[in-house]
């Protein structure tokens, strides 16, 4: 059963295409959202959409004392995180040589670092309630190592694999679960906006069940490592590239 009633869920990146579906699923579910997003104006419109089951809270993912304040308001506000979904991202398309150091450590603090602080956040209130759910969002980048992607990007998300494993096999015993979804070329802003029209049309092509991943089906993904049904799997990565790579 996805039945999340009583449960709190943390959404990061809460406002783009992929966040946005999450909490929309997670509160059809009955879990209460806190949704996270530096984007005030676009984190008030979800959160009027979804009404009373979701607080919009905003947080610079960057700034970790905007993080740490964050959190706090958020615990303030529903006594504890049940599920923590690492969403937020950014993304570049520079390679190698092309990537600056600040780049890289810019990038790194929003798409690995922040999951790092609100995992280590949540998770002793996860341990006191002998049960949480910790689900990260990766990508086909981190195995194919970035067909359009860039190499901060790529290896931010091979981080969250590793971010995932070392999670899952530390609280293996506690009733909490550590999974991450790893989707290719889901239709959102992200992706649509910073890849040519030949580039979209290449990798449309390239995969093999003809179309790009929807934003609902990773919110459904989510949904199920989040319910009660999933507790067996932790330590899982969720492929969701159209059979672009299999294993």
């Amino acid at each position: 059963m996805l039945e999340l009633s009583g449960r709190t869920a943390l959404v990061t990146g809460a406002a783009g295409g992929i966040g946005r579906a999450i909490a929309v699923r997670l509160a059809a579910a009955g879990a209460r959202i806190a949704l996270v997003d530096r984007d005030a104006a676009a984190l008030a419109r979800v959160a009027a959409d979804l009404g009373d089951s979701a607080t919009p809270f905003v947080v610079d993912l960057a700034d970790p004392g905007s993080i740490a304040s964050g959190i706090a308001a958020v615990l303030a506000q529903f006594q504890r995180v049940d599920i923590l979904v690492n969403n937020a991202g950014i993304l570049s398309p520079n390679k190698l040589a092309g990537t600056t150091l600040a780049e890289w450590q810019s990038l790194m603090a929003v798409n690995l670092d922040a999951a790092f602080l609100l995992t280590q956040a949540v998770v002793p209130g996860m341990r006191a309630n002998g049960w949480g759910r910790l689900i990260n969002m990766s990508s086909y980048a981190w195995k194919s190592g970035g067909l359009t992607a860039g190499t901060a990007y790529s290896v931010s998300k091979a981080a969250m694999v590793g971010l995932t494993f070392s999670s899952a096999r530390e609280l293996t015993g506690t009733g909490i679960t550590a999974n991450a979804v790893a989707p290719a070329y889901v239709v959102s802003p992200m992706i649509m906006e910073q890849l040519t029209e030949t580039q979209r049309a290449a990798q449309l092509a390239a995969i093999p069940v003809g179309r790009f991943c929807e934003p609902e089906e990773v919110a459904h993904t989510v949904a199920f490592l989040a319910s009660p049904l999933a507790g067996f799997i932790t330590g899982g990565i969720i492929d969701m590239n159209g059979g672009l790579q299999f294993g």
